[in-house]
């Protein structure tokens, strides 16, 4: 498949039912509202190819832009690449997801992750944290580079009061990822935790429910699962 034939296939795959429910989301048009079971079956077809990965990102379509991360290839993301993903966003699904699984996944991680956390605009830095929150969810502990990760859970602590919406739910994304992740650093993102409590974040219209920091780590902890690593950030 291209991407043209892919942008000329997504239309008939859209459900208004879907779009509905992502518009209240914050989805910004353009946008078919096409169900992620569906784009899976196409990344099933494509695979990984790095060139129709850039020109779904480039069409401004979410669910290509969504798509796009999919099928792209990270490791070979130019550090340019993956910074006009980032300033294109439109919303939080393409911002803390899509760009932030690509952005994880390769080598410019977490340059690119500091980078975007300082930025003023929301998108851009929600994208950053949660860059930043896939990279340790990925990567091993001995590769991590500790007192980087241990100084922005300070960061959090004392930013997230005074941090745009979007900005606070992916600071508590990035505790509880260093939290149920990165075992040398467990006891200190247990103290942030308790220490935020119940973080407000506003989700619009919507039945979503903010994670408690604490509660997850103690979720995953009880499991046994903690410092277990994911494979990739994709999802």
């Amino acid at each position: 498949m291209t991407a043209e034939e892919i942008l000329e296939i997504l239309p008939t795959l859209g459900s208004q039912s879907y779009k509905n429910v992502i518009a209240k989301h914050g989805a910004v048009e353009p946008y078919y509202g096409v169900k992620i079971e569906e784009l899976k079956k196409i990344q099933k077809k494509v695979k990984q190819n790095h060139g129709i990965a850039l020109a779904l990102y480039d069409s401004g379509i979410s669910d290509a832009m969504y798509l796009a991360a999919l099928v792209s290839e990270p490791q070979i993301f130019t550090k340019a690449q993956l910074d006009k993903w980032a300033k294109a966003a439109p919303w939080q699904m393409i911002s803390e997801y899509a760009v932030a699984w690509a952005a994880a996944e390769s080598r410019f991680a977490v340059e690119l992750g500091l980078e975007w956390i300082d930025s003023k605009k929301e998108l851009i830095a929600t994208s950053g944290w949660s860059t930043l929150a896939c990279y340790v969810s990925i990567t091993a502990d001995d590769d991590l580079d500790l007192p980087v990760f241990d100084k922005l859970l300070d960061r959090v602590q004392a930013n997230i009061g005074e941090a745009p919406n979007r900005v606070k739910y992916c600071m508590i994304s990035y505790v509880i990822a260093v939290g149920c992740g990165v075992v040398p650093l467990v006891p200190r993102a247990k103290a942030i935790a308790q220490a935020l409590g119940k973080v407000e974040v506003d989700m619009g219209d919507t039945s979503c429910k903010i994670p408690v920091a604490a509660d997850s780590i103690a979720k995953v902890e009880g499991m046994g699962r903690t410092g277990k690593k994911r494979k990739t950030a994709m999802c």
